[in-house]
């Protein structure tokens, strides 16, 4: 078995940080010797519904941790939510409702146990909302542990700051509330993002004031997205969910630019890239290991030769979702129809139309072809770009 030190080593693999030096070697000398696991937090708002690659970053280390025989405490950010992350923000984040928190909650902990060990021993799910609904009396002494100073040291409050922009006492609040997570639970490491950095410290300054030993950090790179330079995010357009279907996961993964390829293999899977493999090989390889990851290798191989088919033969997919078209005039105009069945604007619809982007059975329609018999459309194959199809039948 690897001696603390070693252990460390292994399980800081791959991060940005891991503060202060020595910290998880020690802690994990601190907790062999009690006979007991560490407690490893990580705190998530439920802001959005879904979970992509980016978050997986950090899921995958904390079932690495999981796996070393750690118990992993994940909090549902239900309180924290209702004031909004600061971190890398210019303004305040709108508040959601109750019932958007709870819905995005209960689909992030759904999607989260893709990747974590669900066993009770490996894994506890928090609300902060436990222990964040205090009494004022309480909220004072939480405030009381950290200055003003302190908190405007934070890169994105010092910029605002400088320029004169607004800074609301919520957020003022927050990096208190997320330190104040860490007592609740008894932390012995925290983990986020690099963006994450000063609140995960302030987390140990919250600690300390209460007299608990005060918990080591890390913090992990943040994935681009598949633009390759963007971080992914789904307000970006550029993520990769870890709930898409296995065919439009493998496409998307191979739409990854050769130079971010690198990053995926290391954060993702824990290796780094062969580069004796050609790109488009490598490319194949990382699309068939995610998708087993996430949904299995059976599926993978599906999707591989699905894609094979559609993208390599330019033949269609085996299965096409039905579209039933209501035209009682007779005419369907085209835009407005793809518009409802892909979820993009007329105007998007217009653009690829007139750019050859569109075809029915194989054959690219011509700019102005906008507005199109229902004969003509009935028993069609409608191909919007290279990945979207319906089949269309008339009602």
């Amino acid at each position: 078995m690897p001696n603390d030190r070693e252990a460390a080593a292994l399980l800081s693999a791959n991060a940005v940080d891991s503060l202060p030096s020595g910290a998880l070697a020690e802690k994990l000398s601190q907790a062999a010797s009690a006979g007991r696991p560490l407690r490893v937090k990580l705190g998530i708002d439920p802001t959005a519904p879904d979970i992509h690659l980016g978050h997986a970053v950090v899921l995958r280390k904390l079932r690495e941790f999981q796996d070393a025989g750690h118990l992993v405490v994940l909090i549902i950010g239900d309180y924290t939510a209702r004031v909004g992350d600061p971190s890398g923000r210019s303004t305040l984040r709108p508040m959601l409702s109750e019932s958007e928190i709870e819905a995005n909650a209960a689909t992030f902990q759904q999607q989260a146990l893709k990747i974590l060990d669900s066993s009770p021993e490996r894994l506890q799910v928090r609300r902060n909302g436990e222990w964040l609904d205090m009494p004022m009396v309480d909220l004072l002494a939480l405030v009381r542990t950290t200055t003003v100073a302190q908190i405007l040291e934070r890169e994105d409050f010092a910029k605002r700051w400088s320029a004169s922009e607004p800074i609301s006492m919520l957020e003022l609040l927050y990096p208190l509330l997320q330190g104040y997570d860490s007592v609740a639970i008894h932390a012995d490491i925290e983990l986020g993002g690099t963006d994450q950095k000063f609140n995960l410290l302030l987390g140990r300054d919250v600690q300390r004031a209460y007299g608990q030993p005060e918990q080591a950090i890390m913090t992990m790179p943040i994935l681009v997205g598949t633009d390759g330079t963007r971080k992914m995010s789904k307000s970006l357009g550029n993520h990769i969910g870890v709930t898409d279907e296995a065919e439009d996961m493998y496409g998307k993964v191979l739409s990854i630019p050769d130079e971010a390829m690198g990053e995926y293999y290391r954060l993702l899977l824990g290796r780094e890239l062969d580069r004796e493999l050609s790109p488009r090989e490598a490319k194949r390889a990382l699309a068939r290991e995610l998708v087993g990851w996430l949904h299995s290798p059976e599926e993978a191989l599906q999707a591989e030769r699905a894609f094979d088919r559609v993208f390599v033969q330019r033949g269609v997919p085996e299965q096409i979702e039905e579209l039933v078209l209501e035209a009682p005039g007779g005419a369907v105009h085209l835009p407005g129809l793809m518009a409802d069945a892909f979820g993009m604007s007329r105007s998007e619809a217009r653009r690829l139309i007139d750019q050859g982007g569109v075809s029915l059975d194989e054959q690219a329609l011509v700019a102005g072809e906008h507005d199109l018999s229902v004969e003509r459309l009935d028993g069609a194959v409608l191909r919007v770009g290279k990945r979207r199809f319906r089949k269309l039948r008339a009602s």
